[in-house]
C-alpha cells in the first residue's frame, strides 16, 4: 500500500495517546492514520482503573468503543501494521511499515508508549495482570488492607513505601538482592515494615493469585499481592532513529505541547512522561493534537497568505 495523498497526521501507537490525539484531529477535519500494531502494554490487565466514565473497563473493551467512536469521523482511518522507519523532514514525511506500506504525512505523533522488559523472577509472569501490579492508583483499591510484597529498591523505594501505606499497613519490603539504602534509609523503613534483602527464589501461585514470595535464604512471606517495580524500554526505536532527544530516564523529551526536538514530530502518552496511567496519556494525546492541528491550521494560513 502506498498513499497517493500526502495526509496530515500519522499517530503510531493506537493506546489512549494514540485514539484520544485521533479523536481530536478528526473532529478538527484532519486526515489522519493510527498504525497501531495491537499488542499493548497493559493487555495483561482484566481491567483499567482511575477513568472518570470508563472504572474498569477491560483495555481491549476500552479501545473498542474508543475506535468505534472516532469511526464518526471520515478523515481518520486505523491501520494494523508496526512502523518500521521514519525519514524526511517537517510537512514530507515518509513512514514505512512492516507490511510494506508507506505512507507520506505532514506531521508526526509518537504515542507508542512503554515496553516491559521481563524481570528474572520466577512466577511472576504467572501474576503479573491478576495479582500483581505497578501502580496503586491503578490496582491498589483491589487489594486494600490486604498482605502484599512490595518488590523495590534505591531512592524510589523511600517513596513507594509512604504511598502504598494510603492501601494497606500489612506489606513488607523484598529488595529482590543488596540494595544501595543508606544505613540511615534502612532504619527507616525498618522501623514501619519488614525489609529484605535476600534475592527471590520463586513467587507461588494459584491461577494468578499470588500465595507467598520464596527469598533465596529460605524465607517465606505469605502474601495476597504485589506490587513491583518494572523495567521499561520505549515500544519503538523511532524516537531515537529520528533523533528526538531521550532524557535519561528513557522517555523522549517533550514541551508541554508534546512537542519533541524534531520540528514536526510529537509525542505523548507513557513514552513522552513518567506518569503511566491511562487518563493522563489520553489528556496528553489530546493536548499535543491540538498543537498539531494548530500548527497545521498556521501553516496553511500562511501558504494563502503568500498568494495574496
Amino acid at each position: 500500500m502506498r498513499n497517493s495523498k500526502k495526509i496530515d497526521v500519522v499517530i503510531v501507537g493506537g493506546g489512549p495517546a494514540g485514539l484520544s490525539a485521533a479523536l481530536v484531529l478528526g473532529r478538527a477535519r484532519k486526515n489522519v492514520i493510527v498504525i497501531d500494531e495491537g499488542r499493548p502494554r497493559n493487555a495483561v490487565t482484566g481491567e483499567a482503573h482511575g477513568f472518570l466514565t470508563r472504572d474498569g473497563v477491560s483495555p481491549g473493551e476500552f479501545r473498542r468503543v474508543a475506535k468505534e467512536q472516532i469511526e464518526a469521523y471520515p478523515s481518520v482511518s486505523f491501520l494494523a501494521d508496526t512502523a518500521v522507519s521514519i525519514t524526511g523532514s517537517d510537512g514530507h514525511f515518509q513512514i514505512a511499515t512492516a507490511q510494506g506500506s508507506s505512507i507520506e504525512s505532514k506531521k508526526v505523533l509518537l504515542a507508542v508508549g512503554m515496553k516491559d522488559r521481563p524481570l528474572d523472577i520466577p512466577g511472576l509472569a504467572e501474576v503479573y495482570g491478576e495479582s500483581a501490579f505497578v501502580c496503586p492508583y491503578c490496582d491498589g483499591w483491589e487489594l486494600r488492607d490486604q498482605p502484599l510484597v512490595i518488590i523495590n529498591k534505591g531512592a524510589e523505594l523511600m517513596h513507594f513505601a509512604p504511598l502504598i501505606s494510603g492501601w494497606t499497613d500489612r506489606f513488607t519490603i523484598c529488595t529482590n538482592g543488596p540494595d544501595e539504602l543508606s544505613d540511615t534509609e534502612r532504619e527507616v523503613l525498618r522501623r514501619k515494615v519488614q525489609l529484605y534483602e535476600s534475592p527471590i527464589h520463586h513467587i507461588d501461585s494459584e491461577d494468578g493469585i499470588v500465595r507467598e514470595v520464596v527469598l533465596e535464604d529460605g524465607t517465606v512471606i505469605p502474601c495476597r499481592g504485589i506490587f513491583f517495580k518494572p523495567d521499561l524500554v520505549m515500544g519503538s526505536a523511532l524516537p531515537r532513529d529520528i533523533g528526538c532527544e531521550i532524557a535519561e530516564t528513557g522517555n523522549v523529551v517533550v514541551d508541554i505541547l508534546g512537542k519533541t526536538s524534531v520540528p514536526g514530530v510529537y509525542s505523548a502518552g507513557d513514552m513522552a512522561s513518567r506518569v503511566y496511567q491511562s487518563i493522563v496519556a489520553a489528556s496528553n494525546g489530546s493536548v499535543a493534537a491540538a498543537a498539531v492541528n494548530n500548527e497545521l491550521n498556521a501553516e496553511a494560513w500562511g501558504e494563502m497568505n503568500e498568494h495574496i
